[in-house]
């Protein structure tokens, strides 16, 4: 730890044009269930950053599931989404070399707040605090998807070529065909999917993964949107349900919007600052493409625990979520067309 520590205070030096960078402390963050993040606080003397700074260091986790992007997309979209006044942490040096800590890794400011979900569905909200709340989730969610990536640090992105409903449920087809165990649940999910495709929206810039749980909340005020791997081209209609699905309300099912409140009040928001129109049963579909696809990611990370080497718990645990959410997926698509 003391050489990696060096390597990485003479990255920080030269990153951030000091003369010198020491690690005053470093410990690692419980947030992040795919990739892992450190907090490091550092005395910087000389150049922008003089003074003691309280940063993140973002990198990939020992093991990886599909369709998370490297660490140098994600850092591209974290870019982006700052310089267009998206509240997200201030992304400040990516490091391709893996010789510094083992891995690449990016810096970013650490911001204040919780993100823990449980803590930031159970914390006590009037109604008007909640709407508030709402208010900016929907109207970040809106600036998120009027985002225009372009340049050569988006060269990697390409527009999926057919339908983004059509696109996701041929990348699911493909999660669950490289998984060792049969889900026949979920493959009867995305038939029930292809026989009944939304409305075709035109594809925006979607975060993919705009729930509870990846946004920093500072008592009732949204500080920042974490948690970047996934962005890319989609049905902005995605988004919405993902944060909606009843798997993100973590036990509050009244408050239908992330645990946090009113469909409505983050209807509105989402609708008055896109002057887009929310497709309802548009919703209805990505809600259940929702528990369909969490239930993959849950079986791929207890592969992760199982084959792959990883040792922290958490992924193990997920697991267990996979039959309930299939279960979900059962219940819903009986309903659909009550």
């Amino acid at each position: 730890m003391q050489n990696e520590n060096i390597e990485l205070e003479l990255f920080l030096t030269n990153a951030a044009g000091s003369k010198t960078a020491r690690i005053i402390d470093r410990y690692k963050l419980t947030s992040g269930a795919i990739q892992e993040n450190w907090a490091l606080d550092v005395e910087f003397s000389g150049g922008p950053l003089t003074g003691l700074q309280e940063l993140c260091l973002r990198m990939d986790a020992p093991t990886r599931i599909g369709n998370s992007r490297s660490r140098i997309e994600e850092f591209a979209f974290l870019k982006l989404a700052y310089e267009n006044g998206i509240r997200v942490p201030e992304p400040l040096f990516f490091c391709k070399d893996k010789k510094i800590i083992g891995r690449q890794f990016f810096i970013m400011r650490r911001i204040p707040g919780v993100a823990d979900a449980r803590r930031v569905t159970q914390f006590k909200r009037t109604i008007d605090q909640q709407d508030k709340l709402l208010f900016d989730l929907g109207t970040e969610l809106a600036a998120i998807h009027a985002l225009k990536p372009s340049g050569r640090d988006f060269k990697f992105l390409k527009k999926p070529r057919i339908a983004p409903a059509l696109h996701v449920i041929n990348q699911y087809h493909a999660a669950l065909d490289a998984l060792p165990q049969p889900a026949p649940i979920l493959e009867w999910g995305l038939r029930w999917a292809q026989l009944n495709l939304p409305r075709v929206q035109i594809p925006t810039i979607c975060h993919r993964d705009f729930r509870t749980g990846n946004l920093m909340i500072d008592g009732n005020n949204l500080v920042g949107i974490l948690d970047w791997e996934f962005a890319g081209w989609s049905d902005p209609m995605e988004d919405v349900a993902w944060f909606c699905a009843k798997c993100w309300r973590f036990g509050f099912d009244n408050r239908e919007a992330g645990g946090m409140g009113s469909r409505t009040a983050f209807y509105d928001a989402y609708e008055n600052a896109s002057s887009r129109n929310i497709d309802h049963k548009g919703i209805k579909f990505w809600e259940i493409m929702a528990h369909i696809r969490w239930a993959i990611i849950a079986r791929q990370q207890g592969e992760r625990f199982a084959t792959s080497g990883e040792k922290s718990l958490e992924p193990a645990m997920t697991a267990f979520i996979a039959p309930q959410l299939e279960w979900e997926v059962m219940r819903m698509t009986e309903d659909w067309g009550k």
